[in-house]
């Protein structure tokens, strides 16, 4: 039986979808075919796991680059809301934000488990199979610990929508 939405269109199959988080309301309704809504509404297609991927690498390399770009690093970095401190999560105090670091790495190959042996099996890439990929870590440190968060985490954690998570 189909209903109205807030959307302004009738879907049968109803059921709760889990989007609350994204879109700021409930889904208590069924989606069609492909279950995008009109322009006026929102989009939420399900992204396949290496578009997400992709997607998140995207999202990497603009963040890395608004962060070379900015005038105030510290600003950039609060407005995308990047925590001061992190709790310890064993009572003690909390770990305090210091240090904003840059990795670039090159792959050259590639290495992955051979049949019936405990040796890998190694592949090195020709010159212009080479890749570089770049990636960006917050260090928080206490006088108990030092703790590195990663780029990808940070935005898969906030950006990304809850199924992109592994």
């Amino acid at each position: 039986m189909a209903h109205d939405n807030p959307h302004g269109q009738g879907h049968g199959n109803a059921h709760v979808h889990g989007h609350e988080r994204q879109h700021g309301h409930s889904h208590g309704h069924g989606h069609g075919g492909g279950h995008n809504h009109d322009p006026a509404g929102h989009l939420h297609s399900h992204m396949a796991p290496e578009d997400e991927a992709v997607d998140l690498q995207i999202l990497c390399t603009q963040f890395i680059e608004g962060f070379r770009e900015a005038s105030d690093k510290a600003a950039y970095l609060r407005l995308a809301g990047v925590p001061l401190e992190l709790p310890d999560g064993e009572g003690r105090a909390p770990l305090k934000f210091v240090d904003v670091r840059i990795i670039s790495e090159w792959q050259v190959g590639t290495a992955s488990p051979s049949f019936g042996s405990r040796e890998l099996s190694y592949m090195p890439f020709p010159g212009e199979m080479v890749t570089e990929r770049t990636n960006m870590a917050f260090l928080y440190v206490s006088l108990d610990r030092t703790e590195e968060t990663d780029l990808r985490a940070f935005l898969q954690e906030r950006l990304l929508p809850e199924n992109a998570r592994s």
